[in-house]
């Protein structure tokens, strides 16, 4: 290589670095580099991803808030690879050996794989086999071998024998000799980078079960035998697949072909083996050095390559299922968080239990306790007319109207003492409307125990606070969950294997952006859920709370200037996520930010009405035109966002209820029956289905192949966390806790048992307790159902059972409530 450092090293300026990710990052999201630019120059000054959705449209060109999160992620990767790439680019012009063309190579890198490729072979590690057969002089033999293969190896060995370098023998010296060949092609960038990808696609990924492990491993049993290539595994497996090596069941092994096919195994493998001799100039002819050349590119290959891209793609299969199942958990958190909410009515929290009793709360229209007790109706106690008696006085007493119970142990057994409740409230007064509804209490617990919690609810037993929870969530539930770790929610899969950082940014980033989605409270919101809004963090939300302790209720948006710490850089970012409801300042009641309240007047004037009158809606603004009151940075965009929300101020993007009817005598697995219709609520969407909850306290899988009538990528297309669903039931499986379900009524009941898949107790995470794969048990071969598409033999959609919702409809989560509620007149 040719000597380079007495030349300066010329790095790309910042600059130059910056307009390379952009370009990147625009071309990746579809959409121009000045788009992108623009972005991250807000997002580097501090702008939140939510403040610059609703707030800058003319500055990103309307980039909205999900490539905004896309953009944002990206341009954290893109600037790490930079940095690494002035590193590498250092270090090797430090070494001497930074040629233009490997200069060029690392500028070109498109990836951190590619970078940490090239750079290799200049790493400074500890000694190894070939720095020291180098350092005996060593490398003149191997390079005399591969130059005329017509001699013999060990004949040219004797000429290195030297006792004093270590190189007792010509053995030994061709030993030297090929550990250098092996690290040549170990080094070589390119070569392994094809390697990589053809391994990536033709390989197997394989995993047995380990001796004496098959009994405790009964979860793992899918997996016992099994064989797939890398590039085809659906990310549940991958994890599934990890977990079972992690906890000593399963032994995963990645070799080039099916390794139960001794004959393929072993074409793919001279396959990989050629490779590598090529790459090095090596070709069996019959010549004096060519067995000895071709033996060692086979070690190359399996000592060297191979067991570096073992790892190196185990790796890449565990970021890859990492990437879908953080994608994935992230889209069922933002369902849950934009459920319907019942609104400002009192409401009784049940938190069942058996012996230890359920525990009972009432909470007022604004959240605030009114009452506490525990009841025992069940065994071992079973007190239940005295509990209901309790029950009745404390709902007459604080006018209840909804009482919410918890899905967890015995629940459909206070179900059952909610439904006794409920027609004994009615027989004393007829008039009156009380609905009972079953809500996921999952996290309950955890906010019971929390700081938070002791904080809103001093001296209550830690009992006692799961109930309010429960009654809360009723009423709001993103204002409620928001107080609870979102891996806590229980609408994740593998959430304990993965990265903790990366999935806590993301479920952060959803509850960010579902928070300022809907808006807040200023006067009423918790320090939980302030915390959320753009621009304010803990310690303003604290802040925020302490002014509003001290000095009554905000009665104007710009009296958060007044609240410590709490500038103007900090107000523009959370002004216009902050509602405040009558107030002095009509527009503070709307979406509308204070910069653009001049905008705001304006068209209200052009239509004769007055900012008080926007607290109805001034539906006469729908016929201006946006374009006639664009001004100064307040574009097309903003302005017809601005004409939107004067027509329906601070309106919640939260849908409607629903509720689901669970079937009465359906109590648990063993009541099941294939081929019976039941409804249910989607509690979980996974990449390879959906879990419904039919009331057994064991979720059934809705397999993605037995969703529609037409192939389905994306299960969410189809359904989303909280919908109301009817299902058949296609097989049950007590003792493995299994139940399969299909969205087509016309299924037949007794599906293969390869599409079934283990359910989950409760609101659990289903690889809590299981292995979540819903591939062929005994083959490892997939079913001929799994890949979902079945062919469009039958036309039309589900056959006769509710349709779908579209994927642009907002999910419509907490639906075991939604038609009790509408029925009520108590739904929106």
């Amino acid at each position: 290589m040719t000597d380079t450092s007495a030349a300066p090293l010329s790095l790309p300026t910042a600059a130059a670095q910056e307009a390379r990710i952009s370009a990147a990052i625009a071309a990746e999201l579809g959409v121009r580099p000045a788009q992108v630019r623009a972005a991250i120059t807000l997002m580097d000054d501090g702008a939140s991803v939510p403040f610059i959705a609703r707030y800058r449209k003319e500055a990103t060109g309307t980039l909205d808030d999900a490539q905004l999160r896309e953009l944002e992620e990206r341009l954290r990767y893109l600037r790490d690879l930079e940095a690494r790439r002035i590193v590498v680019l250092e270090t090797i012009f430090g070494l001497g050996k930074l040629t233009a063309a490997l200069r060029r190579a690392v500028e070109d890198a498109a990836t951190k794989s590619e970078l940490e490729d090239l750079y290799l072979p200049y790493k400074s590690t500890r000694k190894t086999k070939a720095d020291a057969a180098r350092e005996a002089g060593l490398e003149p033999l191997l390079d005399v071998l591969l130059r005329d293969t017509s001699r013999f190896p060990a004949v040219e060995a004797d000429a290195f024998v030297d006792a004093s370098r270590g190189v007792g023998s010509a053995d030994d010296a061709l030993a030297g000799a090929r550990s250098i060949l092996i690290e040549r092609a170990g080094q070589d960038a390119s070569l392994v980078g094809d390697l990589r990808e053809r391994l990536w696609k033709k390989g197997r990924l394989r995993s047995a079960v380990k001796a004496g492990k098959s009994g405790e491993g009964e979860k793992f049993k899918d997996y016992f035998d099994f064989a797939q290539p890398p590039h085809t595994l659906p990310s549940h497996r991958v994890l599934a697949l990890l977990r079972g090596e992690k906890e000593g069941v399963l032994s995963l092994d990645l070799s080039e072909a099916d390794p139960r096919d001794a004959e393929a195994q072993a074409q793919a493998r001279a396959g990989y083996e050629n490779a590598v001799a090529r790459s090095l100039g090596i070709s069996d002819s019959g010549r004096a050095a060519d067995s000895w050349l071709m033996t060692s590119a086979k070690l190359a290959w399996r000592t060297r390559i191979l067991t570096r891209l073992s790892v190196d793609l185990r790796v890449r299969l565990f970021q890859s299922a990492e990437e879908e199942s953080v994608r994935v958990f992230a889209a069922n958190l933002r369902d849950v968080l934009l459920a319907a909410p019942a609104g400002n009515r009192a409401t009784l929290g049940l938190d069942p239990g058996l012996r230890t009793g359920t525990k009972v709360a009432v909470v007022d229209g604004t959240g605030k306790v009114a009452a506490t007790d525990t009841i025992y109706p069940h065994a071992p106690a079973k007190r239940w007319n005295e509990a209901l008696a309790t029950l009745v006085t404390l709902a007459q007493a604080h006018k209840v109207e909804l009482v919410a119970i918890g899905n967890g142990t015995a629940s459909r057994e206070t179900d059952k003492l909610a439904a006794e409740l409920v027609a004994e409230l009615k027989r004393l007064a007829p008039e009156r409307q009380v609905t009972k509804l079953v809500v996921s209490e999952a996290g309950a617990s955890v906010y019971s125990a929390s700081a938070l919690a002791s904080a809103e609810l001093p001296g209550m037993d830690v009992s006692l606070r799961g109930a309010v929870s429960i009654a809360r969530r009723l009423q709001d539930p993103l204002a409620e969950l928001v107080k609870i770790d979102p891996k806590s929610i229980g609408v994740g899969q593998y959430q304990h294997d993965l990265t903790p950082a990366k999935l806590e940014r993301s479920l952060g980033a959803v509850v960010e952006d579902c928070v300022n989605a809907v808006g807040v409270d200023l006067n009423t919101a918790s320090p939980a859920l302030l915390a959320r809004v753009a621009g304010v963090g803990p310690l303003l939300s604290e802040n925020i709370v302490a002014h509003r302790n001290e000095h009554g209720p905000f009665g104007k948006r710009r009296e958060l200037l007044k609240v410590a710490r709490l500038g103007p850089k900090a107000y523009e970012q959370c002004a216009g996520f902050l509602r405040i409801t009558g107030g002095s300042e009509p527009l503070d009641a709307s979406s509308v930010h204070p910069e653009a309240y001049g905008v705001a007047r304006k068209i209200l004037a052009a239509v004769g009405a007055m900012p008080s009158e926007i607290t109805a809606g001034v539906s006469a603004v729908a016929a201006v035109n946006p374009a006639d009151f664009v001004e100064g940075d307040f574009g097309v965009p903003t302005v017809a966002d601005i004409v939107a929300e004067l027509q329906k101020p601070g309106r919640d993007p939260r849908p409607r209820f629903e509720t689901a009817t669970f079937t009465d005598g359906i109590e648990k697995i063993t009541d099941l029956r294939p081929g019976m219709i039941l409804e249910g609520t989607v509690s979980n969407v996974a990449a390879f289905g959906a879990f419904v909850d039919i009331g057994v306290h064991q979720d059934g899988l809705v397999h993605v192949s037995a969703m529609s009538n037409f192939f389905v990528s994306d299960p969410r297309t189809v359904v989303k966390s909280g919908q109301v669903v009817r299902v058949k039931v296609l097989e049950v499986e007590p003792d493995r806790k299994r139940i399969s379900l299909t969205l087509r009524l016309d299924d037949t009941a007794g599906a293969p048992s390869g599409t079934s898949v283990t359910a989950f107790k409760g609101s659990a995470s289903p690889a809590d307790t299981a292995t979540s794969d819903v591939g062929s048990r005994t083959s490892g071969r997939p079913s001929p159902r799994q890949g979902g598409h079945q062919g469009g033999a039958r036309g039309g959609s589900h056959s006769g059972n509710r349709p779908a919702r579209p994927a642009t409809t907002p999910p419509a989560a907490n639906t075991a409530m939604a038609e009790a509620l509408r029925r009520a007149g108590l739904g929106k």
